[in-house]
């Protein structure tokens, strides 16, 4: 790694950030504490995608990961009243297990993927622009496009009438 190059730079720190954050996500025993926690990993990678040239990924990333599944995610934690604050009872009294089969899964994918690819440089590819990108999902993708934005809105409704209380008759 070069790093008279200010891209790396910005790659490690971005990189660092998101691996304090991920591990807070995990040994927070505060749900919201996790959930912020969360959208800072999610933002990071969003960051890291801006970094390769991948703008439009970013801002897929950013709407769709940091926009919806988080504010859903804390939807459901509104929605089933779980423990706000410092709660034990969903923590496992021996978390060492779950512990040694994360780092032994990354160290075979980190292994597969080094022993793959090894040092070999990638070959380039043309870069597409976000409006053909657009043209595209908008032309050929407008029907499936709405559908899935139908079961959405049938999923939000859903959820709104199960979370509703009525009142005592």
């Amino acid at each position: 790694m070069d790093l008279g190059v200010a891209q790396n730079w910005f790659f490690l720190v971005i990189g660092l950030v998101m691996v304090a954050a991920s591990l807070v996500v995990v040994t927070s025993r505060n749900v919201m504490h996790a959930a912020l926690m969360l959208v800072a990993t999610l933002g990071g990678s969003a960051a890291l995608f801006v970094l390769l040239g991948a703008e439009f990924v970013a801002g897929v990333v950013v709407l769709v990961y940091i926009g919806a599944v988080i504010v859903l995610f804390l939807f459901g934690v509104m929605i089933t009243r779980v423990e706000i604050g410092r709660g034990s009872s969903l923590d496992h009294a021996n978390p060492w297990p779950a512990a040694a089969i994360a780092i032994a899964t990354f160290a075979v994918l980190a292994g597969s993927a080094v022993a793959f690819f090894g040092d070999a440089e990638v070959d380039g590819v043309a870069a597409v622009r976000t409006s053909d990108i657009g043209t595209s999902i908008f032309d050929r993708f407008v029907v499936p496009f709405e559908v899935v934005s139908f079961v959405l809105l049938a999923a939000l409704i859903g959820s709104i009438v199960l979370a509703r209380k009525d009142p005592e008759s």
